[in-house]
């Protein structure tokens, strides 16, 4: 008897830049891939042990961190991320029926995040055209289809394919050349093995705010050769003022460095949530200074115990 086949959500409807991310990872003949309506949705569903894993987006080279999924892994009950997948980013503008221009169009919809990335294309082009958000780029092209009030809409070109909605423009976005980072999570379990070409998040709460706060984080990881790939304030929640940090470093738990680091974060700052280890998109592979590599702490460890046991 074959196993139950693996199930998977994501950022839908069909044709989101998340589903081609979902798919550098998984075979949807091999699984089955449930489409979400928001992120948050997406992830409660693997909290609830209705899908195994999720595929969200957390980064985007122009718009920076995705709020959503950085507030819902460091808050919500714990998750672990797997596995990150980095996807080129490029648009097109797509419109109804009986839209056959730009001249056409005075009302677009899309999701934020990408109407940040093509607004100033927007605004040179299509000065008075009104934007309204949409749960993902996918979403708002298909609403279209469904008689909404809407002229077009702005999304990736596989979903005028799937769709057959007419491309008003292509290329559309601002930055050419943008990507977006998508992290697939699951549930807390194993970490996947180190490869030396690896990526750790986690999340530092600040218990109170005071002077010298964040270089006590930084600290940690400087004095143990660890290079932060990304560090960015979130507000908790709970009232102005209240922050917590979420980090990206380089390396694996499994490294003496890495673990040495977040032993001493945990001793400062006891909130520190742990969000994985696991292969960097990009197989890069970490510059690890010989003083701190595994050999030299374990030296150190084996002279300081030579000492202690004269």
């Amino acid at each position: 008897m074959s196993p139950e086949r693996p199930r998977y959500a994501f950022l839908g409807p069909e044709g989101t830049f998340t589903e081609a991310a979902l798919r550098r990872v998984a075979d949807e003949e091999g699984s089955e891939f449930v489409p979400a309506a928001s992120v948050i949705s997406a992830l409660a569903a693997v909290r609830a042990g209705e899908v195994d894993r999720a595929m969200v987006p957390i980064e985007n080279s122009v718009e920076g961190g995705v709020s959503a999924t950085l507030d819902d892994i460091a808050l919500g009950d714990e998750l672990q991320i797997l596995a990150e997948v980095l996807v080129p980013i490029s648009f097109v503008l797509v419109g109804r029926s009986g839209v056959t221009g730009l001249g056409d169009v005075r009302r677009i919809t899309t999701h934020p995040h990408a109407w940040a990335q093509v607004r100033g294309w927007a605004e040179a082009t299509l000065p008075a055209a009104e934007f309204t958000p949409a749960s993902s780029t996918a979403a708002g092209a298909r609403l279209l289809l469904e008689g909404a009030a809407f002229d077009a809409a702005v999304c990736a070109p596989l979903v005028a394919e799937q769709t057959g909605l007419p491309v008003l423009a292509e290329r559309v976005e601002d930055v050419t050349g943008a990507v977006t980072r998508f992290v697939l999570v699951s549930r807390p379990g194993s970490l996947p093995a180190p490869t030396g070409s690896d990526k750790t998040t986690l999340t530092v709460p600040l218990p109170n705010d005071h002077p010298g706060a964040l270089r006590e984080i930084l600290d940690q990881f400087a004095t143990r050769g660890v290079n932060l790939s990304r560090i960015e304030s979130r507000p908790t929640g709970t009232g102005l003022g209240q922050y917590f940090f979420s980090i990206d470093l380089e390396g694996h738990l499994a490294e003496e460095r890495v673990g040495a680091a977040l032993a001493a974060l945990h001793r400062i700052f006891p909130g520190v949530r742990f969000l994985g280890s696991y292969p960097r998109a990009e197989h890069r592979a970490a510059v690890v200074a010989p003083h701190t590599s595994d050999e030299a702490y374990r030296a150190g460890r084996e002279w300081v115990e030579g000492l202690r046991g004269r």
